[in-house]
């Protein structure tokens, strides 16, 4: 992948959109490293889905302390010997951690952040995934991740406001927002080679991408 103009890739979006199903297809595409968020792992999520209120705190020190772990490990490795793509921000922690957490939380939580946050590598290039609040919903539903089908359409709502308002202002690195409603980049090879073209592009600034693509559904 000579051409491939970025080495660091992350994919971002609210839950159901198909950020870790796209990154791990890219990374297959650009024999990139893998940096994904591991949910699986996390203790307390199922807990919070069930009811937020009882473990939202527990839930969300677990990502900091995972995210904060794994981007300091690629912070120290030469991120010139491979291309690297994840499925999260660290910045992300942050936003759902408003979400999630009463304001006494929050601010025991922001003592922790700045504790633990490490530099992160400045990504070459985040692509934002977006999908109306039906289609997310629809997606989560199929998907059918057991824990999951707790999730309430009033949390996935704010969560996608919260994305809306970090990226509307978001500036640390190049920036490719695009419209997955009508696409499939993960079952439709059409849709996923559009898809990779727009990524491969050299990017500055903010861009936008709107495609009409063959499907309605994505299974990331």
């Amino acid at each position: 992948m000579s051409a491939n103009p970025h080495r660091f890739i992350v994919i971002e979006g609210p839950i159901g959109v198909g950020k870790s199903s796209l990154a791990r297809r890219l990374g297959d595409t650009l024999s990139a490293q893998l940096v994904m968020e591991q949910a699986d792992q996390n203790p307390f999520l199922e807990r919070f889905y069930k009811n937020p209120r009882a473990a939202a705190f527990q839930a969300q020190l677990f990502f900091l302390f995972q995210r904060a772990r794994q981007l300091e490990e690629v912070r120290q490795q030469d991120l010139f010997e491979s291309v690297r793509v994840a499925d999260y921000l660290l910045e992300k922690d942050q936003l759902f951690a408003r979400v999630t957490l009463d304001e006494a939380e929050y601010g025991l939580y922001e003592k922790v952040y700045a504790r633990v946050v490490v530099d992160a590598p400045k990504p070459d290039l985040v692509v934002y995934l977006q999908a109306p609040l039906d289609v997310l919903m629809e997606r989560i539903a199929k998907r059918g991740i057991k824990y999951e089908q707790y999730l309430e359409r009033g949390y996935l709502e704010k969560l996608m406001q919260a994305y809306a308002r970090f990226f509307h202002d978001y500036d640390a690195a190049p920036l490719l927002i695009v419209n997955s409603a009508a696409i499939d980049p993960i079952n439709n090879d059409a849709d996923y080679q559009m898809l990779l073209e727009e990524i491969m592009k050299p990017r500055r600034g903010r861009h936008f991408f709107n495609p009409v693509g063959r499907s309605l559904l994505s299974n990331g």
